[in-house]
């Protein structure tokens, strides 16, 4: 079974997995149709992806994809660890333009559910890090969008100095709330 924790945002979950160990390891399920269903959330997952960051204090994302392409995310660290953020892009929700951060690392095996209407992005805190994500919409890269990082209207702290974020080309350019939503 699994431990399903509300958090400050509509649908977004913080999740516990059940882990089984003994002498030879552990066995755990990270995604379970059923267990879902009956705790009352429903998804199709359609695709899963994995990143690999070589270095902690790499930084990627804030992504997130238009309509008809967006995407609600299960996300996992399966080796290091990160500080995983979203963003509230839905306009009609209390919380619009609020961010919040969890730390997620291998050792506590949480999960983040994040629905369809969030920028998501995380910061690797140690190096070889590796995020698993179920996602339950393919990705289409014409649709894909990125909210800056440090977008001042959004406010993200992300408790490292900027001069250590180590960034690709299309984060380092992603566009501010105003850019993005005119």
């Amino acid at each position: 079974m699994i431990q399903i924790n509300e958090t400050k945002f509509k649908d977004v979950y913080k999740i516990e997995p059940k882990y089984f160990e003994d002498a030879r390891g552990w066995f755990t399920d990270t995604w379970s149709v059923r267990d879902y269903r009956n705790k009352g959330i429903n998804y199709n997952f359609v695709q899963d992806s994995k990143s690999f960051s070589e270095k902690k204090y790499t930084l990627r994302g804030l992504h997130f994809q238009l309509e008809p392409m967006e995407q609600a995310k299960l996300i996992t660290c399966v080796k290091g660890a990160i500080r995983d953020a979203i963003v509230d892009l839905r306009e009609d929700s209390p919380t619009y333009l609020q961010w919040m951060m969890l730390e997620i690392t291998e050792e506590s095996r949480i999960q983040l559910l994040i629905p369809r209407g969030f920028a998501h992005g995380f910061l690797t805190l140690e190096d070889k890090t590796e995020v698993h994500y179920k996602l339950d919409n393919e990705y289409a890269p014409q649709q894909q969008r990125t909210l800056l990082w440090k977008d001042t209207d959004v406010g993200i702290d992300w408790k490292i100095e900027e001069k250590k974020i180590i960034l690709s080309e299309k984060d380092r350019n992603g566009l501010t709330i105003k850019e993005l939503f005119r």
